[in-house]
């Protein structure tokens, strides 16, 4: 079976193993005779197992499977992390099935997140597929009485050098797994990539496409019952009262149990409706009459509140995160200085895949879990935790996600379906509806850029960017004091990720708390700041009379930098003059390893703005797929614009006022502008691409609009029609 059969949680297709041949003796990198690979039930007694890396196994019958350790939700990390492995290995992808990790610890950290697959597995899975390729290899050399040198590896053989002899990995499997595992094996040079940088297709493509693919919402397992569950209007209500009498009534509800959201930092209460089929459950959650406990949600749930405590903040100093050249002494004696704030939206994850989980826990003590979650190394150990059992008897099971952006790394509705089985005794499949996913959070955070800045001889010399809101870190993790600035913050504007050189430089911190639940969002921080950055930098480029990217490069000394802001300008034509009532804008922002840098055209008709050019330049080093790469960064602009020029997540008297797509908008195909991505090359190491694209889209579109108008807009979302 190939990595494009997503079908494998269907009646008769659950012996993974004894189909596909593994259960013969043969080679198993990392796997021992316990494991369970995504939808492998058991590895016979008869399989010798060896550890050198948790993600490689070939049988006699040379069938190779590779272990993904990091779940898809749409980045092609089920193509592209396996490629690593793959090329070392010296096989192509035709050649292997690709199952997912399980969770198990052997794996290490698999959280799809951070934009970290690429550049965190880079070495270490590249390591995995050469180290066994030099074992199999040294086992042809011994079985013919050669060196190792007279032999090499292709296509999943080892052939004798100046003959057309040759054994494949599956016949040298188990001499193979008699050896050394080296500990620094050779890996290949770039000019030697076969797979690695190549637009190779993807195999799971079709299958996506025509909806054979089997996502979380697609899990169906024998005896399992259907759960809707009844939220709090205000997120952290209190049950006080349930009236069931009405939905007991409709044919196909089963129970109804007042039921539990385990939230990280929290707990709230819920209701849950069980039924034979989801219209039923869903029907009865309808027909259900709960009466919640409110008191002083009101107050803490509101926006308006939160905002106005930041914009308090903004005459503050704030904690220092890093200050050189006394920025204060200097702006404060400036004659030429600005002093604005700019302000983000809270925005919900809306991924088109609601949260979902089917969940079975046994009264035996045994789990298992079908859920579409970004981090199953994470989810196991936090599972076994909340039901007070040991890790060994969980079985996850991760499936494809249909979006996440950060969501499903936060698994309060695997937890809910957990309680519920365990309540139940049967399989729970508990299907959040569009209106729960938009109405409970989590939530990235509103967030203010207070941001000074001033000008000496004409040159843009001091800039401070004091960051006002809630912290991920704080609120979410408990890791942050009150009198710390936030590190998570402090880094996204740090001298790693921002490279221009000012004489005085400070980024300070203040956090304003909110009840309100926040989390990761694509890009997470950087996604807030690079607007007030970026928007800032241009408003001092004309306070000092420059061209806005003539005053970046001359701020810039890092040459990858200064290449992406030139190639930037080439690709979108930035020198030609625009026409009346058009205007180009730009934006440069390193988050997550990348350097990327936007353009975008907009043009005025009628008083209404139309964005017409999206121009992207991304260097993320060496990268594994150019077309992956095209792909995450035109829908980093799909959604940064959306971000841009939508509303956003508002909460009144304790109730978030939108609840669906009819009034959390998003961009519409009619609205997508012209797009262009370019990749730099070079031989740098990998950064992410799944969310660099991002930060700089708002500021760019900002920036275009001043162009074209002259209007300077601070506040998110962009009003598209003139006044």
């Amino acid at each position: 079976m190939h990595s494009t059969d997503n079908t494998l949680f269907k009646p008769g297709r659950r012996d993974f193993i004894r189909k596909s041949g593994l259960a013969t003796l043969g080679l198993v990198i990392g796997i021992d005779s316990t494991a369970r690979a995504f939808n492998i039930t058991r590895l016979t007694e008869s399989v010798t197992p060896f550890e050198v890396s948790p993600f490689i196994l070939i049988d006699v019958h040379n069938n190779i499977t590779i272990v993904n350790p990091r779940n898809d939700m749409g980045q092609g990390t089920i193509h592209s992390v396996p490629a690593m492995i793959a090329e070392e290995l010296e096989v192509t992808l035709d050649q292997v099935t690709i199952i997912q990790s399980d969770g198990k610890a052997k794996y290490g950290p698999q959280t799809s997140g951070g934009s970290s697959s690429i550049r965190t597995l880079w070495l270490p899975l590249r390591k995995a597929g050469a180290a066994t390729k030099e074992m199999l290899i040294n086992a042809a050399a011994r079985r013919w009485d050669v060196p190792a040198q007279a032999c090499y590896a292709s296509g999943g053989k080892v052939f004798k050098k100046d003959s057309d002899v040759s054994l494949t990995y599956g016949q040298l499997a188990e001499e193979a797994s008699r050896l050394e595992v080296p500990r620094e094996p050779a890996l290949k040079q770039r000019t030697d990539f076969r797979i690695i940088g190549k637009d190779l297709k993807r195999k799971e493509i079709p299958a996506r496409v025509t909806g054979k693919a089997v996502y979380g919402i697609d899990v169906e397992v024998p005896g399992m019952v259907y759960a809707a569950i009844l939220h709090s209007p205000m997120i952290f209500g209190k049950v006080v009262t349930i009236d069931d009498s009405d939905t007991l009534k409709i044919p196909g509800v089963l129970r109804v149990i007042r039921s539990e959201r385990k939230m990280i930092h929290c707990d709230t209460d819920s209701v849950a409706v069980i039924a034979s089929n989801w219209w039923a459950a869903s029907k009865g959650k309808n027909a259900l009459k709960v009466q919640w406990d409110h008191a002083g949600l009101a107050e803490k749930l509101h926006t308006d509140t939160y905002f106005e405590q930041c914009h308090a903040q903004v005459k503050t100093e704030g904690i220092n995160h890093h200050e050189t050249g006394d920025f204060k002494r200097k702006f404060d004696s400036a004659t030429s200085r600005l002093d604005v704030t700019y302000e983000t939206p809270f925005l919900a994850h809306v991924p088109l895949e609601p949260e979902n989980t089917t969940a079975h826990v046994r009264q035996d003590g045994s789990v298992e879990i079908w859920a579409p979650i970004q981090g199953p190394g994470e989810t196991l150990p936090d599972v076994a935790r909340y039901l007070n059992i040991a890790p060994e008897k969980i079985k996850i099971h991760p499936v494809l996600m249909g979006g996440s952006y950060g969501r499903k790394a936060y698994i309060d509705f695997v937890k809910e379906a957990c309680f519920l089985s365990s309540k139940l005794n049967v399989p729970v499949k508990v299907l959040w509806t569009r209106e729960d996913d938009i109405t409970q959070g989590p939530y990235r955070p509103g967030m203010l850029s207070h941001m000074q800045g001033f000008i000496e001889d004409g040159k843009i010399t001091g800039f401070h960017h004091h960051i006002i809101g809630e912290s991920i870190l704080r609120q979410v993790f408990k890791g942050l004091a009150d009198n710390e600035a936030d590190p998570w913050m402090g880094e996204a504007l740090g001298e790693g990720n921002n490279k221009y050189r000012f004489k005085a430089d400070k980024v300070s911190w203040t956090n304003v708390k909110t009840e309100i639940p926040i989390m990761w969002w694509r890009a997470v921080n950087a996604s807030n700041l690079g607007w007030g950055q970026e928007c800032f930098m241009d408003e001092l480029a004309h306070l000092a009379g420059k061209d806005p990217l003539t005053a970046r490069l001359e701020l810039l000394e890092d040459e990858r930098y200064i290449k992406v802001l030139k190639t930037l300008a080439e690709k979108s034509d930035y020198y030609t003059p625009s026409r009346q009532g058009t205007g180009k804008g730009i934006a440069i922002f390193r988050s997550f390893g990348t350097i990327c840098a936007c353009c975008i055209t907009v043009s005025v008709r009628d008083k209404a703005i139309t964005i017409d050019k999206a121009v992207s330049v991304v260097d993320c080093g060496i990268y594994v797929s150019g077309d992956t790469v095209k792909a995450q960064t035109e829908g980093n602009i799909v959604m940064g614009l959306s971000a841009a020029i939508k509303g956003g997540i508002v909460f009144k008297n304790g109730i978030c006022q939108q609840s669906n797509y009819h009034n959390y908008h998003i961009m519409r195909m009619p609205e997508m502008p012209a797009v262009s991505v370019y990749v730099m090359e070079n031989d740098e190491a990998p950064g992410g691409v799944g969310e660099p694209g991002l930060p700089p889209v708002a500021p760019a579109l900002g920036n275009a609009i001043f162009a074209a108008t002259g209007i300077r807009i601070r506040k998110l979302p962009l009003d598209l029609t003139m006044p």
